[in-house]
């Protein structure tokens, strides 16, 4: 279980304070798949990077499983169970995937094994597992090497930072089965995953909206989801998404249906 104890996070801009996480208190139990979602700019993003230790909070405590990790480094979280899917992939030339993906289980797995990742995510195998995770990839190709490894090492809490961000329809869809495959198959397990999208957000069994570095709605998908059908909270980030990937169901005029 991961717990947030009034966490506030800020950065300097041109001289002055800025806040962009303020005094929040959240838990993500066990067992539950957990959206977090909002208008751009909210602090979604933050967030994610304050769990996974890639920033540090000026005041509050980060808990996980009852231990303080508030100032564990990205290495020590990981080693305690918890998965990190940047929003945009990190590249490394001359390590091929093979070697990506036995870094995440930790172990010599066999080529069989590591191919049974790749396949998961909609790649076939063959053509990817001695491939450098290099400027030869696409970010589409890039993301669901990511999610594959994050599938590998088995996280007791897994965090995905608009994992839809340069994926196509038909990968997006297998995205989603794999998040469901993921809260079934990872035995006291959770998932956060930050997103726009609504297909993602009709899979959560939580949603958190943030709003202004603060929590404006948290409840079960049923309670907080028609609440933001057709609102600003749905919309991706402008100019950030691929243009290849997913529309959310607002931009193609669904959600206003619905609304």
């Amino acid at each position: 279980m991961l717990e947030l104890d009034r966490i506030s996070f800020s950065v300097d801009e041109d001289g002055q304070e800025k806040d962009i996480i303020e005094d929040i208190s959240l838990t993500i139990p066990d067992n539950k798949l957990v959206v977090i979602t909002g208008p751009n700019g909210g602090g979604k993003s933050t967030m994610a990077r304050l769990i996974a230790g890639i920033e540090k909070p000026i005041s509050g405590r980060i808990l996980f499983n009852g231990t303080d990790i508030t100032q564990m480094s990205i290495t020590d979280r990981a080693k305690m169970g918890i998965g990190f899917a940047f929003q945009q992939p990190v590249r490394f030339k001359g390590l091929q995937v093979l070697d990506l993906i036995r870094l995440a289980t930790g172990r010599q797995i066999t080529v069989a094994e590591a191919c049974k990742y790749l396949s998961a995510v909609g790649l076939c195998a063959r053509d990817y597992i001695d491939r450098e995770v290099n400027a030869s990839l696409s970010g589409g190709e890039l993301k669901r090497i990511e999610i594959a490894t994050i599938l590998a090492k088995g996280s007791s809490l897994s965090i995905f930072d608009e994992p839809e961000a340069g994926i196509d329809l038909w990968s997006f869809q297998n995205l989603i089965e794999v998040f469901e495959n993921m809260r079934r198959s990872i035995r006291g397990s959770s998932i956060l995953i930050i997103s726009h999208q609504e297909r993602i957000l009709n899979i959560a069994d939580e949603i958190v909206v943030l709003r202004d570095g603060k929590i404006a709605a948290q409840g079960p998908r049923e309670e907080i989801l028609p609440t933001l059908i057709g609102t600003t909270s749905m919309m991706p980030a402008c100019g950030k998404a691929d243009p290849g990937a997913p529309k959310s169901e607002t931009e193609t005029g669904k959600g206003e249906q619905q609304a």
